[in-house]
């Protein structure tokens, strides 16, 4: 919805709104605010409100810690699952902002949203008019024990199971009717494969508001599981032998009077060669950009056979085995299903380094990478091999070395995310890589 500093002024008068949430997101997708009461609200409109970069990951030095926020006016929310005991809480999304030189506010390079915003305009750029992006997002639900998650399920479910045997249906359908209040078009919400584990799937939109979207959705989960007792995480593969959560990205590029390029009613598969060349762009730079859509240790415990979850870097129709999917419907509806990604990553990084990789592909910069139609899961090493079918990578230092060699992917998110987040990750490999795990003590104690 579209609104002006003076519609806000109003509803906060006419919603008894208290306190307002200025949130925004640091690089490694953790939403961040700061909270006013109304009595700011003027000062936050016009973008005065500071808060200190220094202490944000990825942000900024101590010597340069000054930053301020300035409020997506169309972002503007009111927070319905909040206590308002004392008055209605609101929030927005803000864009971040720094002083340069002259003493001016000028957008902060490392802002992930910005980042998103600065790739979009590149697509314009190219002709294209919006990057709709549909996400899919899974997540566990666990039981609290003495206000502590643990590792216990709610239930014993699988895929689209019912109540009882489905134990947390109250708590998703309360997640689900929370999100409509705010205006969320749910189409779907389910018990996905694994004990504990849930997907809520809801409309697509531009790549910027379904990014914001994302972080609401998370922030949503999150309070109305803790009111049911159950602790929500987004981590991808929390218990070892189930299957773990991914957030499939359903993407798709419009022209200038709304067509959907990815559609071409006379080609035998429905899909255009804009389309076809994007799927080369994707799967091109899908080893590069594996730190920004898979970007913690865990992540790579999902991305393993055996488990749904793709591996290996293809594409195909209707072939789940494979990286990139095209769901079966055509016209406006047509889309590229990107089912490596997973819930933890920062989705306005995610978001950014898809659209350049798949524009790079429509620049005509990609080989031709054809369709695969056999179970990639049932082939051995060898026979991918012969196939060209390559493997995304293996672990997060394999990770951070693509995304070093990929120029790219680097320069899709700048040169300020990319030092940080390697600086970030590698000392995240190095902690991982020299901490002694429960399954070694199991394995070689006694043995040794």
């Amino acid at each position: 919805m579209k609104y002006t500093k003076e519609d806000i002024k109003r509803i906060c008068k006419e919603e008894n709104i208290k306190y307002i949430r200025l949130q925004f997101t640091d690089m490694l997708g953790t939403l961040k605010n700061v909270e006013i009461p109304i009595t700011g609200l003027n000062e936050a409109l016009e973008n005065e409100v500071m808060f200190d970069g220094s202490s944000v990951e990825g942000f900024v030095r101590t010597m340069e810690a000054d930053m301020f926020l300035a409020p997506d006016l169309d972002t503007f929310l009111i927070s319905s699952w909040e206590d308002t005991t004392y008055g209605k809480v609101a929030q927005f999304i803000c864009d971040v902002l720094k002083p340069d030189e002259n003493g001016n506010k000028v957008p902060f390079e490392g802002d992930p949203r910005g980042i998103l915003k600065r790739n979009l305009e590149e697509m314009k750029k190219m002709g294209y008019k919006n990057f709709n992006l549909g996400v899919e997002p899974e997540f566990f639900l666990f039981k609290m024990k003495d206000n502590v998650p643990s590792l216990e399920y709610n239930d014993n479910g699988g895929y689209f199971d019912v109540a009882p045997i489905d134990a947390a249906e109250d708590c998703r359908r309360d997640i689900v009717l929370e999100l409509q209040k705010i205006g969320f078009v749910v189409e779907a919400a389910h018990h996905e494969v694994s004990p504990g584990q849930h997907e809520i799937d809801f409309k697509f939109d531009n790549a910027l508001e379904a990014c914001d979207n994302v972080q609401t959705f998370k922030l949503i989960v999150k309070n109305i599981a803790r009111r049911h007792g159950l602790h929500a995480t987004f981590m991808p593969k929390p218990v070892k032998g189930i299957n773990g959560s991914g957030m499939h990205c359903n993407c798709s590029l419009t022209d200038n009077n709304g067509n959907n390029i990815f559609y071409d009613s006379k080609s035998n598969n429905g899909l255009s060669e804009t389309c076809l060349k994007w799927i080369y762009g994707i799967l091109a730079h899908a080893r590069g950009f594996c730190l920004i859509t898979n970007p913690i240790i865990n992540s790579y415990k999902r991305i393993v056979p055996g488990y749904e979850a793709p591996c290996y870097i293809s594409w195909s129709a209707s072939n789940r085995s494979t990286m990139i999917r095209i769901p079966a419907s055509r016209g406006m509806a047509t889309r590229t299903e990107v089912r490596s990604v997973d819930p933890a990553c920062n989705p306005y990084l995610a978001a950014s380094v898809l659209l350049a990789a798949g524009l790079d592909g429509i620049k005509g910069n990609c080989k031709v990478v054809p369709e695969m139609h056999i179970n990639l899961f049932a082939m051995n090493n060898n026979e991918r091999k012969l196939k060209g079918i390559t493997a995304l990578p293996e672990n997060l230092k394999e990770a951070i070395d693509e995304f070093e060699a990929d120029k790219l992917m680097k320069a899709a998110v700048g040169e300020h995310i990319t030092d940080k987040l390697v600086q970030a990750k590698r000392l995240e490999w190095d902690e991982f890589r020299t901490t002694v795990t429960k399954w070694e003590i199991d394995k070689y104690l006694t043995r040794y």
